[in-house]
């Protein structure tokens, strides 16, 4: 080891903008969040590049002073701070006074402020360290411009993503913090082009839908539960609204996004028995309590937070979504129609109408009938004794079979009776054509009729961008049309293009490239991209209407690897044996 030295302020901060500064959306998030702390009604975001050649936030805050102008860039620079009794009750986002320094020191940065009253505004340079100070004429409040993110550690610049995966997690960061200030107005444009336009909303109801769009806004509820420890507030999502897909779930505390696998798993144990195996609902729910009860300075990017009484927000979170989702968990699994349900008697009218006298019913029988006498039974179509040698030869065709409401194919076998889910057998086939697509093996797309043209919420349609290599050979033909639209030219054969379905196959499909944080497709994530769109898409396919759909079901499910099981481990059919019926007489 050599001798030790103290580093340069520069070299610090280079090392700290290492755990502020990972990509162009951690610039985002601290001038947004500085932004919002400045008091400002409004705050524009503008990104070139996807934030290698330009990050711009502007807002209408308090401004700064000459002084203060050039000192905020100086580290451990801040006006939150100011005794450790302060550190027990943080209410704003930024307080460390990290971020602006760890951003000048890997960036070229311009800031232009003016303060209410004063004349004239202040503009400061930075570059490499070197700070240049100057009088201009600025509007009120902030403007923070961010250029060649990087441009001195080629290294960090060079691990960026795509543009689309890192617009993506820009436009994350910016919905966070959009949906903690609905009284505020928010815009993103990127490259020249508005992506979102965001003015003062009515309600949180109200920015949900003007973020995440009506598909979102309209599945979920809202609830408000006050105790004398804390308040939980939101929205979630119904029951039957839920997907397998995990979107749109968020935390926030006294204003603040913060990520929590502990009371995530507090709001799954409320709608235990409600959700679908493998849904997930959407959420939105805000904590209020008072800040000693809360530290946030746990994770150097401040996402993670940590409570002091861990059990009791657990348990009061649990028990506001239970009692949130109870007024929505039933009504919808109740079929109060009257379809199908065949006609009762209409006894009043027969007895009514009856004139005559009693007669004695006259049954009809055959005298020659001996229930002793052998007969030749009618003929069975035969399996093999082991119905797994289906498996093993895939050749036997499928006996002609029976639809049991059509959900379930019942077929006759030597050995008894074969029982298999429509649904979970779609599951498995459609999995096996997924994993075959991805793997370049297969890329069959049925072009619409009438090309189904999509709105969706702003930012989402890049994803189409992103991934259109990927859904390209999956069979999808989805173009993206601007910041908020996609037009989808064709579907994978043998889904159906009907406007309604490719609406929500689409939704669908937002969700799982969301969950592929970094645009890779490694085998582990190929297989389970494919069980993702497999289950959603089998849900569209869990009915059938006569013995040859059911035939050719059967063709195609024991054509796969593995027709007894789907790709999550669920069974796809069963056998029941002679013997087991046996028992049950």
């Amino acid at each position: 080891m050599g001798e030790l030295r103290v580093l340069s302020a520069a070299m610090a901060n280079m090392i700290a903008a290492g755990e502020v500064v990972q990509r162009p959306a951690s610039v985002v998030k601290e001038l947004m969040e500085n932004a919002v702390d400045a008091g400002a009604r409004q705050v524009s975001v503008i990104i070139s590049d996807a934030g290698r050649t330009l990050i711009q936030v502007i807002d209408d805050g308090v401004g700064m002073s000459a002084a203060d102008a050039l000192l905020c860039f100086e580290r451990h620079a801040t006006s939150k701070i100011h005794d450790p009794e302060d550190l027990s009750a943080i209410a704003t986002y930024g307080f460390r006074g990290e971020a602006l320094a760890s951003i000048a020191a890997v960036a070229e940065v311009t800031l232009k402020t003016r303060r209410e009253g004063d004349e004239t505004g202040t503009q400061v340079s930075i570059s490499a360290g070197d700070a240049k100070s100057s009088a201009v004429a600025a509007p009120k409040g902030s403007n923070f411009a961010v250029r060649n993110l990087f441009f001195n550690t080629p290294a960090r610049r060079k691990f960026l993503k795509s543009d689309a995966a890192e617009f993506r997690h820009i436009t994350e960061e910016f919905v966070r913090i959009a949906l903690t200030r609905p009284n505020l107005g928010f815009s993103l444009s990127r490259d020249g082009k508005d992506v979102y336009v965001l003015k003062p909303a009515k309600s949180l109801k109200f920015r949900i839908l003007d973020l995440l769009g009506a598909s979102v806004a309209d599945e979920v509820a809202d609830f408000d539960v006050k105790t004398s420890f804390l308040e939980v507030s939101g929205f979630v999502g119904r029951p039957d609204a839920a997907r397998k897909t995990q979107g749109n779930q968020f935390f926030f505390v006294n204003g603040r996004y913060f990520r929590s696998p502990y009371l995530h798993k507090a709001v799954m144990n409320a709608y235990e028995g409600l959700l679908a195996e493998g849904a997930s609902p959407a959420y939105f729910i805000y904590l209020t309590m008072p800040p000693e009860q809360v530290d946030v300075n746990v994770h150097p990017a401040k996402v993670d937070v940590k409570f002091a009484e861990e059990g009791v927000v657990f348990q009061t979170v649990y028990a506001a979504v239970k009692e949130a989702v109870g007024r929505y968990a039933f009504g919808a699994s109740i079929d109060f129609s009257m379809e199908n349900v065949p006609p009762l008697p209409q006894l009043g009218e027969a007895f009514s109408a009856y004139k005559g006298p009693a007669v004695a019913p006259s049954p009809a029988f055959d005298p020659s009938y001996n229930p002793f006498e052998s007969r030749p039974a009618q003929a069975v179509r035969e399996m093999p004794q082991d119905y797994g040698a289906l498996f093993e030869e895939k050749k036997i065709p499928a006996p002609q079979a029976m639809v049991l409401q059509g959900k379930y194919i019942l077929s006759l076998t030597a050995s008894g009776l074969m029982i298999v889910s429509v649904r979970r057998a779609w599951e498995r086939i459609l999995y096996e054509r997924t994993m075959r697509a991805l793997e370049g093996r297969e890329s069959v797309t049925q072009t619409a009729l009438f090309p189904v043209q999509l709105r969706l919420p702003a930012g989402q349609a890049l994803l189409f961008e992103q991934y259109a290599q990927t859904l390209g050979a999956l069979g999808f033909d989805i173009t993206p049309f601007g910041t908020d639209t996609v037009v989808v030219n064709g579907v994978p054969e043998g889904y159906s293009c009907e406007e309604g379905h490719v609406q929500r196959m689409v939704e669908d499909l937002v969700l799982i490239l969301s969950d592929n944080r970094e645009g890779q497709l490694p085998d582990l994530m190929r297989s389970a991209m494919a069980e993702k769109i497999a289950t959603l898409e089998s849900l569209g396919k869990g009915e059938i209407h006569s013995p040859e759909e059911a035939g050719r079901l059967l063709d195609a499910l024991f054509a796969t690897s593995n027709p007894e099981m789907t790709p999550g481990g669920k069974r796809t059919l069963t056998l029941l044996k002679t013997e087991e019926i046996d028992k049950k007489f």
